[in-house]
């Protein structure tokens, strides 16, 4: 038989689950109580016979009623609001039956049995319960994240209040041991920061003047004066509370089975059962009681405690260890999703590069002066946060005077015409060129080719380069490993960068000189012949239709757009690529305890109907059947929360 939760539970309890064992725990020294009373003959020898069969009757009701009154009436509720068919019913019917057998005198009492039942099916729910909290744990322990107030200065001195209060462009004071209540820019200060509950990552990080921090962080040494960039509601860490909070929703199509299943699967067995308990005897195939015992044993064993609660719980559990991994999953049907992936296609820039560009080389026209090219890139791309276009303002010495630029215009995926003190400026690669009828100069340097136009004559270019994550070699030979077929690169990178970047890393694939459109259309004509799931990683806002479109969209989180993050069906909140690898670990490993826990539970319990059914089971081994099945199978679910950040 099964016994209690471990006493060293209990300081792992809420107030509830406390009061709850506590109710477990008395009925079970009661029960046991009166079970040695009964068979050693006390209750025999104080009642005599049949007194005794009368008194165990009523003292076996005492526990069964203080472990399961709240089953009962849940039972009744739901037969009142014409719901009946759950376990409570089934529970009910098939322990009040146990009860009433003693209305044939000719069979064995089984109040033991009905008490038994009800008992361990409550430390069963418990169990269930403490499961569910504990798989809860990591992801409540994100919802501590929000924090509780914000500091602005006024009159002088430090006052707190509400985040939402908080306006764009006001500055806040985070001081050491409190979180960072708002996304913003560190104005004056600097300190480490603890970033472990947004991506799980151990080591600080370092916050100097002009960096940016993110909400939800720990502020760990100096005091930091930040300009907030957003408002609470947009900021990061309001972002992360909401992808939790709407996680549960997106159920997978294994869980959504299991629900349906559960729905059609308990009527057709409690009417199975009352098959087995009238038919038979009707038939002259044997007596009422023992045809009953057995309809009630089938109706004990039938109970589909382990498949409703150990599948939701594994997701739920993968997705709490994901989350410990810095990996938000928005639904388990992401996860499920995640599991069947055999092609990854990645953006480049900001997902397998850090997407910081350096000015490597300018090569200007003969008669151009080099710094008068630059300074009129630098003049063109003045209104642009493009990482490219902030290399090069930032390889410009001098003062970028807006008031020059008289207009300035992005053409997607081509780059940028300016009007500069009167005179035509185009900055952007060889199709811009080609656009506006330039003819240019390749160069032979490896990295992003820029060139430049003035008054429809070429310049130059300039030559930027971007820096490979460190772990993203890592993270394509881990992808590989772990059984995906192809790693894609797409890029509107030039096609010597790309093949460049796609030799140093082991992919398999890669697609260059592609504008935001050209992506969608790749990730079609790849997903026609991508044998399982596709997964596409970005992180910038020009990535969120091809996020959309693929299987699984994976976002980087820490330092991508709001809109890939929307558009995302898991989001990275470390921005390393290696964690890829690590999600779909996770997953697999979700699905495969999904899938044992299925498989159990059914093969165990049609075993055991099966013996029920032909009077070999009794009512002590229904218990396992149901009870000892889920707590199994509990036990497996938890498995999912185990991680390893390796």
């Amino acid at each position: 038989m099964l016994a209690a939760p471990p006493i060293g539970v209990v300081f792992h309890m809420n107030k509830k689950q406390k009061k709850w064992l506590k109710r477990i725990l008395l009925a079970l020294a009661i029960f046991f109580t009166v079970m040695a009373l009964d068979e050693f003959g006390v209750l025999a020898g104080i009642f005599g016979e049949p007194g005794a069969l009368y008194a165990s009757f009523a003292l076996y009701l005492i526990p069964y009623l203080i472990a399961g009154h709240d089953v009962l009436l849940k039972a009744w509720r739901n037969i009142r609001r014409g719901e009946a068919f759950d376990e409570s019913f089934l529970m009910a019917v098939a322990t009040i039956g146990a009860f009433a057998m003693i209305f044939f005198p000719d069979t064995e009492p089984h109040m033991a049995e009905g008490a038994a039942v009800m008992l361990f099916y409550q430390v069963g729910e418990l169990f269930q319960s403490y499961a569910v909290g504990k798989s809860r744990k990591s992801i409540a322990a994100m919802m501590d994240i929000a924090p509780d107030y914000a500091n602005i200065e006024r009159d002088g001195a430090l006052v707190q209040v509400d985040p939402d209060e908080v306006q764009i462009g006001d500055i806040i004071v985070i001081k050491p041991g409190e979180r960072v209540p708002i996304d913003g820019i560190v104005v004056d200060g600097a300190s480490q920061l603890d970033t472990a509950a947004l991506t799980g990552e151990s080591v600080p990080r370092r916050a100097d003047e002009g960096d940016e921090v993110i909400s939800g962080c720990i502020n760990m040494t100096g005091v930091l004066r930040v300009r907030t960039t957003k408002l609470f509601g947009a900021s990061t860490v309001s972002r992360i509370l909401e992808l939790v909070e709407n996680a549960s929703e997106k159920k997978a199509h294994t869980e959504n089975f299991i629900t349906r299943f559960a729905r059609v699967y308990t009527p057709i067995v409690t009417f199975a059962a009352l098959a087995i308990a009238i038919i038979p005897p009707l038939m002259g195939m044997g007596t009422w009681p023992d045809w009953i015992l057995r309809g009630l044993t089938f109706l004990v064993v039938s109970c589909p405690c382990a498949l409703v609660i150990s599948v939701p719980l594994s997701f739920f559990g993968g997705i709490g260890g994901a989350s410990k991994l810095g990996i938000l999953v928005k639904g388990s049907n992401y996860l499920e999703a995640l599991s069947e992936v055999d092609t990854v296609v990645f953006d480049k820039t900001g997902t397998l590069t850090n997407g910081t560009f350096n000015v490597v080389a300018i090569h200007a026209e003969g008669g151009v002066d080099p710094d008068y090219m630059l300074s009129m890139a630098a003049h063109a791309e003045a209104f642009s946060d493009h990482p490219i276009a902030v290399s090069i303002k930032e390889a410009y010495d001098g003062v970028i005077e807006q008031g020059r630029v008289e207009q300035a215009a992005e053409e997607s995926g081509h780059g940028v015409a300016a009007t500069i003190d009167g005179r035509e400026v185009l900055v952007g690669n060889d199709k811009l060129m080609a656009a506006h009828d330039v003819s240019w100069n390749d160069c032979k340097i490896t990295g992003t080719i820029l060139h430049v136009a003035i008054d429809g004559s070429y310049a130059g270019h300039i030559v930027i380069a971007d820096v490979v994550k460190d772990d993203a070699e890592q993270a394509i030979s881990d992808l590989h490993a772990a059984g995906v077929e192809r790693c894609i690169m797409l890029t509107g990178d030039r096609d010597e960068v790309a093949h460049a970047v796609a030799k140093q890393l082991g992919l398999d694939e890669y697609h260059a000189q592609l504008l935001p459109g050209d992506k969608v259309e790749q990730v079609e004509r790849i997903l026609e012949t991508a044998r399982g799931n596709l997964a596409f990683v970005g992180d910038g806002i020009n990535d969120a239709p091809v996020l959309t479109r693929a299987d699984v969209g994976i976002a980087m989180g820490a330092m991508g757009s709001d809109a890939a993050i929307e558009a995302a069906d898991i989001v990275l909140m470390d921005d390393k690529p290696s964690n890829i690898a690590r999600a779909i670990r996770v997953a697999r490993k979700t699905m495969r305890i999904v899938h044992q826990n299925i498989v159990f539970a059914i093969g165990v319990k049609v075993l055991i109907l099966a013996l029920a059914a032909v009077g070999i089971a009794n009512m002590w081994l229904a218990v396992f059947g149901d009870v000892g099945v889920a707590v199994i199978a509990i036990l497996n679910a938890m498995r999912a929360m185990s991680v390893k950040r390796d």
